[in-house]
């Protein structure tokens, strides 16, 4: 262990060189871990808020009619990636109030069958989650809006003509503009017999993944198995794919840019210890040391100053992290390990590539030359 030895000397002999290297480090390992964990927590928050609480894949009738209930057991049956699936029956319906009126979305099923999907229960604002027969769950908005709570009747003129009254059981708020004014949710019975359905039948069924990023490949594959339409969540929100893609471009840029940093950092500062160094090296060669064993000088010098520096930039991106929890944001920065190990074991390889220069030009040095050149 000679060699490492001497590089825990050499880098003693310039604490302050070699602590400002290591900062450098620091700062280059704690901004990936940020900007990485940030853009990974924003993309996670992004991905709950379009589809942790709706459906990933949804099964219907190609001419809009009727399917099978029973296509919602098979399928799980089918697809081991399914979490749950849900018979749904779904109508559109007319709020009047005065001279305005609003276009609602009803959509009614087993109120345990829907919580898997929408996850209700933990969104309410007010009531009681229950769906009972002619009972209905309403949005936030549309609630406030039209002076609607808990305990309220609520008249929807349907498509037939007829008119429903439902009572209230609850005030939800899903996150989404559009889906806390216009859904409705209703019992399964009032739905059914809405849109002269049998108890076996129902408009489509709704599906969540283990993975909503598998829906692309289980989707085509429901489709084919069951003879109907199979909408996959992604097909409807490219735009939002692209933006995530587009957030995950830059995100792999900003590090590679800082891996670069570092690199550069670590390679000149290695380069000048050489150079400051070329008399000792020439020395050590002279009274037996090896030019592999005089490379391997370099090669500790830059696995201490990576050790200390991502070691340092571990607990300084931590740090970015807590700190960022109090922002006034409406996220939270969630730090990945799994990512925080990859950036460790990334800013330890850079440093290490970086004092393959160094230490090939001090292995080819002539003891003799040097000594004699003083």
């Amino acid at each position: 262990m000679l060699s490492f030895r001497i590089a825990a000397r050499f880098l003693k002999s310039s604490p302050g060189q070699s602590a400002l290297i290591m900062a450098g480090i620091a700062v280059g390992i704690a901004t990936q871990i940020f900007v990485g964990s940030l853009i990974t927590s924003l993309q996670a928050d992004l991905i709950d808020a379009a589809v942790g609480s709706s459906p990933h894949v949804t099964l219907r009738a190609e001419d809009g009619g009727a399917i099978s209930t029973l296509f919602a057991e098979d399928a799980v049956e089918t697809e081991p990636l399914i979490s749950t699936a849900v018979a749904v029956r779904t109508l559109s319906a007319i709020y009047a109030e005065g001279e305005d009126s609003v276009p609602l979305s009803l959509t009614g099923g087993d109120a345990a069958g829907l919580d898997t999907i929408y996850k209700l229960s933990d969104k309410l604002t007010e009531g009681s989650y229950r769906l009972a027969e002619n009972d209905a769950l309403v949005g936030e908005r549309f609630a406030d809006e039209y002076g609607v709570g808990a305990g309220d009747q609520l008249d929807l003129l349907l498509p037939d003509g007829s008119v429903a009254s439902y009572s209230v059981s609850g005030v939800f708020d899903l996150g989404q503009g559009t889906a806390n004014e216009r859904f409705v949710f209703v019992d399964t019975a009032s739905a059914a017999d809405a849109l002269g359905m049998s108890d076996n039948e129902c408009s489509a069924v709704q599906i969540q993944l283990t993975d909503p990023f598998a829906s692309s490949e289980v989707a085509p594959r429901l489709a084919d198995a069951f003879g109907v339409e199979a909408v996959d969540w992604q097909a409807e929100n490219e735009e939002l794919l692209s933006g995530l893609a587009a957030q995950s471009g830059s995100s792999a840029m900003i590090q590679v840019f800082v891996l670069v940093a570092v690199a550069l950092g670590i390679a000149s500062t290695l380069a000048i210890s050489a150079v400051q160094k070329t008399r000792q090296i020439g020395i050590l060669k002279a009274i037996g040391m090896g030019d592999a064993a005089s490379g391997r000088i370099f090669l500790w010098q830059a696995a201490l100053l990576g050790a200390g520096g991502t070691l340092g930039g571990i607990g300084l991106g931590y740090a970015l992290i807590w700190g960022f929890s109090f922002a006034p944001v409406p996220f939270s920065v969630r730090p990945e390990p799994t990512f925080i190990a990859l950036s460790a074991v990334i800013g330890i390889t850079v440093a290490l590539l970086s004092s393959v220069i160094p230490a090939r030009s001090t292995s080819r040095l002539d003891p003799i030359e040097v000594i004699q050149n003083g």
